[in-house]
């Protein structure tokens, strides 16, 4: 965790972590790493976490589910989509798809399976690299949970 102050405010903003955890089948942490996919996008039907809870400089941890985590990224820009429609589902996935790590033959079938939602957020990722893996306790995030944001991730570290 790091606390940075803003240029020309005395304000000051502590970074936070979060922990992302991927659907393994999809095989997206070994394209984080490679620099295949340089954007983290999450699809909502209603605003769940990151939204409005991730900025640039926070630090994501991956982890495929079932797996420890094993990869950190830091965040270099934040977008958020509102009031989609399938028209924007589709720009968006035309316009980010192939950094969001999306194979061009694909992005139809991620259309139908977005093309209903209403928030997009795209996290931009900078400097991925390979950690010594970890577990994390969920307890209190709900075990469904599939983005965790905290202060610092050694709370959570087991």
């Amino acid at each position: 965790m790091t606390v940075k102050k803003f240029r020309d405010l005395n304000i000051w903003v502590k970074n936070m972590d979060h922990v992302a955890i991927m659907r393994k089948s999809w095989g997206l942490t070994r394209k984080i790493l490679s620099g295949q996919k340089k954007i983290e996008s999450r699809w909502y039907s209603v605003k769940y976490k990151p939204w409005d809870r991730i900025k640039e400089n926070d630090i994501v941890y991956f982890k495929d589910s079932g797996e420890p985590v094993r990869i950190k990224a830091e965040v270099s820009k934040v977008i958020q989509f509102a009031d989609l429609n399938p028209k924007k589902v589709k720009e968006i996935l035309d316009k980010y798809g192939d950094d969001d790590g999306l194979e061009k033959d694909k992005i139809s079938e991620f259309f139908e399976r977005f093309k209903n939602k209403k928030y997009c957020l795209l996290v931009f990722l900078k400097n991925p690299q390979k950690i010594k893996s970890f577990d994390i306790n969920k307890k209190g995030f709900g075990a469904m949970s599939a983005w965790i944001t905290i202060d610092n991730i050694q709370k959570i570290k087991k």
